[in-house]
């Protein structure tokens, strides 16, 4: 399926180049390299993040349906990037990250707080939905303030989009992942133990609030430079994990983690196909594509996993 989809990228468009050319120094070559390749490690690297950050999710707060859009952290990024843009804020591009950052950390320590730092996980996602609705409501009125032309801009974000996206916005997730891949690793074993439950968790040595705390700080550090980048591109983070859990269904969360990060690598790249080239010469967003077909694709996992 990677290759398939690396080929696609890389040859499919207007115009189209055949793998023959891929690597001329004509104007076919550099359309693959500044234009195409760094779209495609983009869209990967994305995928890849939103995957691994929404299996923390779930296996943290012991709920299938834990996403970053429902719990606040993808409301909360899209806000503290969109903000600043729409009230004409002039911001260095290297501090959209950091506002990203805040507003996903904000998000989602609001809803930890207010349901109890996840001992329901029922109350966490309703608890959640509540803050992700809020945060949405605030954009709502961002974008009733902003004038036609920042509401475009700010509409194809929130749907979240790789066009005409470089190298540098590739480079500049690198820092970010410097710091979550380690810290990833190291939160994957007690994320099996938090899905026992708080009290066999506190009985093994587990302080429970801690870890929620820290599984969620991995996440925000996932996610929110990915929302900076791309938007905030939607379901990527319930679909990856199922997908996963499908594939190994007799592991653990350091087994699955892993491929949850490959499903959601491959799942944001193909569905980037049809965003580019469904209305060509007409981009859609890739977001909405992987909300029209992750979606139902979750629920029926989601079902299947309930029967087995």
């Amino acid at each position: 399926m990677l290759l398939a989809v690396v080929g696609c990228a890389l040859c499919l468009g207007t115009p189209y180049v055949p793998p023959t050319a891929l690597g001329d120094d004509g104007i076919a070559g550099v359309i693959v390299r500044e234009l195409r390749m760094p779209r495609l490690v983009l869209a990967l690297v994305a995928g890849a993040c939103l995957g691994a950050a929404g299996l923390v999710l779930q296996e943290a707060l012991r709920n299938p349906l834990a996403v970053p859009e429902m719990l606040g952290v993808s409301g909360g990024a899209a806000l503290g990037v969109a903000a600043p843009l729409v009230l004409a804020l002039s911001v260095p591009l290297a501090v959209q990250p950091l506002l990203a950052v805040g507003g996903a950390a904000a998000g989602g320590l609001l809803t930890l707080l207010a349901a109890g730092f996840g001992r329901s996980p029922s109350a966490v996602l309703l608890t959640g939905a509540a803050v992700a609705a809020a945060l949405q409501a605030a954009l709502l009125v961002l974008m009733v303030l902003a004038d036609q032309l920042d509401l475009q801009i700010v509409y194809r974000y929130l749907l979240g989009s790789l066009s005409a996206r470089t190298w540098d916005d590739v480079t500049g997730l690198w820092p970010w992942l410097v710091v979550a891949v380690p810290a990833l690793v190291l939160c994957a074993p007690v994320l099996g133990v938090l899905r026992l439950g708080d009290d066999d968790a506190r009985a093994l040595g587990v302080r429970v609030r801690h870890a929620r705390i820290a599984a969620l700080a991995v996440s925000v550090v996932l996610i929110a430079p990915v929302v900076a980048v791309c938007g905030p591109v939607a379901w990527v983070g319930f679909l990856a994990p199922h997908l996963a859990r499908r594939l190994r269904p007799g592991s653990d969360a350091v087994g699955w983690l892993p491929w949850s990060a490959v499903w959601g690598a491959l799942v944001v790249a193909c569905a980037d196909q049809p965003a580019r080239l469904a209305l060509a010469p007409v981009e859609t967003p890739v977001g909405a594509w992987t909300a029209l077909l992750g979606v139902p694709a979750g629920v029926v996992l989601l079902k299947a996993g309930s029967r087995r």
